[in-house]
């Protein structure tokens, strides 16, 4: 259901951020804003900023930051929806009814109903570890080094020789043969009915980013096959789209995710302290789980084994993390087979060493490549070279990384960096049909000039709408010589259009504009726009300085208009040269006295 923007507000103003914030962070006042340790990644500081007049936070460290909805989004992991229900209720606020079709209410109901059977189940197998007949499962455990708290904490079982109890224990509980049937735990015959799926196995409840219990991985005990079995999918289990250990991932102060091969992988590194590890679900990598990571992190650690099945597998999830936005690295752990067996040869020293000395995931791919050609051969040199090229120019989207690319493998594998360049340039033309392409260090003035531009204007822009947000009064001095149109940047002329619009009623509202978009990075990046500071002591400083990044916007805006300009347009001609002189009488006449008063 979609709410309408009065009750989104009225829910948003009846939660102060900083009472809800302070439920999860310790924060102190300094200033007008309050501080802590920001939430979401490790420091050692305090810089997560919670402002009570702008009703936002933003972390000057990770650059997090939206309003209070975004805040329980990103720290619970919760959709829109289940935010806004509990803040509504934490505030008293009555939500509309939600009006949902009988399809849509009897799915919501079977999740439910799923739901509590996954939990049921859990609770029934955790039981059956600590009773006589988990003698076995606990054996294995106590082999592992498993202690009692890990135990608890991943909620680890057992699934006796029994092939019926689990069936006899939920439909003791009042579960139909219907539901059962749907909950993927049990194998139904015409003939003899519903039989346990798992028995005489230690059992992994697998949970979900929220700690909901919606599938199940076992390991047979001896030598029975298959050796792992999961749950099959459900209309609440989707292998693709979860990862085991997310539930305790997602809270970690570390500054990555681990992304590691099986259950055991993933328990052991958290009993060792590695909160970040998490594992796909007996499935390769998949571009969704790669999605549901970069929520959390920017950069993730690949420790795989490191055999034929490991470093394909690695070599398959590198491009996956990297089209997700995630910087990608690989841990070798040789001579040992997995995180587990290496922390209890070497100590956890010994693996933080190795997690620093992580090798560059593409740097990485292009060493396990070389190993497929005999590169003292003039023809296995030559494939080398356009294989490398060719990896180059589809992997790495941008120019600038790309460079660096180019220069480190020419570097590294002694190969002329023309030689990649001229490659590169053919695959583009092929690409594109194009007569003529250049390299990134020929690129035309004017791209130049908008590369060389970019980050200065953007922290420009970011400026003058902090400085608007903070002094609302600052808009009817600068909307003779300023107007959204002139915000490069397209997000930030799409929230300058806004806080032009709020200006008119005298009162700008940071939150209400982060409501604005719907996804979380757009927040984010909606928040750092009123969050750029420059530290200037007195008014004369900050006139002169807004005056300076005025003059700048203008003439950059008045730059990028006059480079989009069709040479037969003369309209547009005659505006460009009116805003040129619009700006050259600004520069003379200056910015009134007052602005600041």
């Amino acid at each position: 259901m979609r709410y309408t923007d009065e009750i989104i507000e009225e829910v948003r103003e009846r939660n102060d951020i900083v009472d809800v914030i302070s439920q999860y962070v310790k924060l102190q006042r300094r200033g007008s804003n309050y501080f802590g340790l920001c939430p979401f990644h490790s420091e050692k500081s305090p810089s997560f900023s919670v402002s009570r007049e702008k009703q936002m936070y933003y972390c000057f460290g990770c650059g997090k930051g939206g309003n209070v909805y975004t805040f329980l989004m990103e720290y619970e992991n919760y959709t829109f929806q289940e935010a806004i229900k509990v803040l509504a209720d934490r505030a008293g606020v009555k939500l509309p009814e939600a009006e949902y079709s009988r399809e849509d209410r009897e799915a919501q109901d079977k999740r439910s109903r799923l739901l509590e059977i996954n939990k049921q189940a859990a609770l029934y197998y955790y039981s059956r570890l600590h009773a006589p007949e988990g003698e076995a499962g606990r054996k294995y455990f106590k082999e592992r080094e498993l202690s009692d708290e890990t135990l608890r904490n991943f909620g680890l079982g057992f699934a006796g020789k029994s092939s019926n109890n689990l069936y006899r224990f939920l439909r003791e509980k009042g579960y139909q043969d219907g539901i059962l049937k749907e909950s993927g735990l049990f194998l139904v015959d015409e003939k003899r009915g519903f039989s346990d799926k798992f028995w005489n196995r230690v059992m992994f409840p697998i949970m979900d980013a929220n700690s909901r219990v919606i599938g199940f991985g076992g390991r047979v005990m001896g030598d029975g096959k298959p050796k792992y079995l999961n749950s099959p999918e459900t209309l609440i289990f989707d292998k693709s789209r979860n990862l085991y250990g997310l539930n305790f991932a997602r809270r970690t102060r570390r500054k990555n995710f681990i992304i590691c091969e099986g259950y055991m992988d993933v328990i052991s590194m958290h009993q060792a302290g590695y909160t970040n590890a998490v594992a796909s679900l007996g499935t390769a990598l998949t571009t969704q789980q790669c999605q549901l990571m970069s929520r959390f992190t920017k950069q993730v650690l690949v420790i795989y084994d490191m055999d034929g099945a490991g470093v394909k597998a690695a070599l398959r999830a590198i491009p996956m993390l990297r089209q997700a936005g995630l910087s990608t690295r690989v841990v070798n752990l040789r001579p040992h087979k997995d995180p587990d067996e290496f922390i209890k040869a070497e100590g956890a020293e010994a693996f933080e060493q190795r997690l620093e000395q992580a090798e560059n995931g593409f740097m990485f791919s292009i060493r396990m490549m070389e190993r497929d050609y005999d590169r003292e051969d003039p023809e296995e040199r030559s494939r080398f070279v356009h294989d490398v090229a060719r990896k180059l120019f589809e992997e790495i989207e941008d120019e600038i990384e790309r460079e660096s690319y180019i220069d480190e493998v020419s570097r590294r594998y002694h190969i002329e960096r023309q030689l990649l360049e001229t490659e590169i340039r053919k695959l583009a033309l092929r690409g594109t049909g194009r007569t003529e392409i250049r390299v990134p260090k020929n690129l035309s003035a004017r791209k130049d000039r908008a590369l060389a531009n970019a980050a200065p204007a953007d922290k420009e822009q970011k400026l003058m709408l902090t400085w608007i947000a903070n002094r609302p009064g600052l808009l009817g001095h600068l909307q003779d010589y300023l107007s959204p149109s002139d915000f490069t940047n397209p997000m930030y002329r799409e929230v300058a259009e806004i806080v032009w619009k709020q200006g008119e009623s005298g009162k700008i509202s940071p939150a209400t504009i982060i409501n604005h978009f719907e996804d979380s990075e757009k927040q984010t990046e909606a928040a750092s726009l009123f969050n750029t500071t420059m530290p200037l002591d007195n008014p004369d400083e900050q006139k002169r300085a807004l005056f300076d990044v005025l003059c700048r916007m203008k003439r950059q805006s008045i730059d990028q208009q006059a480079d989009a300009l069709d040479p037969s347009d003369m309209k547009g001609f005659m505006h460009v040269m009116d805003e040129r002189k619009k700006l050259e009488q600004l520069r003379a006449k200056g910015l009134p006295e007052d602005i600041f008063s």
